[in-house]
C-alpha cells in the first residue's frame, strides 16, 4: 500500500515551518513512518538547483528558465525521494509541490498554464498529493513577517502585487480541486492554526 502524500502551500510568511512541525508531531503520535522534505530541494541536486533559484543575481533569471529549473529539481526529487518513500508505505510531508509552480511561475510570473500542465504531466502524471493544506494570509501581513526574519531571498524581494497574484493563483487551484485542498487561515494565532491543522488531519485520515 502506498503511503500518503501531504503538501503545504502558501505565500511568504504564512508559517509553513511551524505548521510542518505540527503535522510531524501528529504523525509521530500515531506511529506513522514519514519523511519531511521541501521544494525546490529535497535531494543533493535539488538543493543545488534551489540555491540557483533563490540567489540574487545581477541579471534577472528568465521566467521560463525559472520554470524549467523548478521542474528539473522536482523530477529528481520524485525519482530519488518521493516515489521510493511512498512505495515503501511511508508518508511524505512536503513543503510546496506543483501547486506552488502554478501560483508562482504561472500566476506570479505570468507563464502560460498550458506549459506548466505539460511539464507536470511529463514529470508526475500519475501522482498528486492526497491532501494539500493551503495556509492563507494577506500578502502584506506575510511579507512583514518574512521581513522580520531578515536575509530575504530572490522571491521574497518581489513586490506586493506579485504576491497578490500568487495568492490568487493558489485560490484558483483550490477552486479547481476542492476535495484535495484544505484552506487554513494563517492569520490566526499559532495555537489556533495548529488546532485547525490537527482537525483537518483527523478528518482526512481517521484512524
Amino acid at each position: 500500500m502506498l503511503g500518503k502524500f501531504i503538501t503545504l502551500e502558501g505565500t511568504e510568511g504564512v508559517g509553513k515551518s511551524t505548521c510542518i512541525a505540527v503535522i510531524e508531531d501528529w504523525l509521530k503520535g500515531r506511529g506513522v513512518q514519514f519523511v519531511s522534505t521541501r521544494e525546490p530541494g529535497g535531494t543533493s541536486l535539488g538543493e543545488e538547483l534551489r540555491e540557483l533559484l533563490l540567489a540574487h543575481r545581477a541579471i534577472d533569471m528568465a521566467p521560463l528558465t525559472e520554470l524549467l529549473l523548478v521542474f528539473a529539481a522536482r523530477a529528481q526529487h520524485l525519482a530519488e525521494k518521493i516515489r521510493p518513500t511512498l512505495a515503501s508505505g511511508a508518508w511524505v510531508l512536503c513543503d510546496r509541490f506543483t501547486d506552488a509552480t502554478f501560483a508562482y511561475q504561472g500566476a506570479g510570473r505570468g507563464l502560460d498554464e498550458g506549459s506548466i500542465l505539460t511539464l507536470a504531466k511529463l514529470v508526475h502524471d500519475d501522482l498528486a498529493p492526497d491532501l494539500t493544506i493551503l495556509l492563507d494570509v494577506d500578502p502584506e501581513v506575510g511579507l512583514k513577517r518574512a521581513g522580520r526574519r531578515g536575509g530575504l531571498d530572490r522571491f521574497e524581494r518581489e513586490d506586493l502585487a506579485f504576491f497578490e497574484r500568487v495568492r490568487e493563483g493558489y485560490h484558483c487551484r483550490m477552486k479547481d480541486d476542492q476535495t484535495r485542498f484544505s484552506l487554513v487561515n494563517a492569520g490566526e494565532s499559532p495555537a489556533s492554526v495548529a488546532e485547525t491543522i490537527k482537525r483537518v488531519l483527523d478528518t482526512r485520515f481517521p484512524g
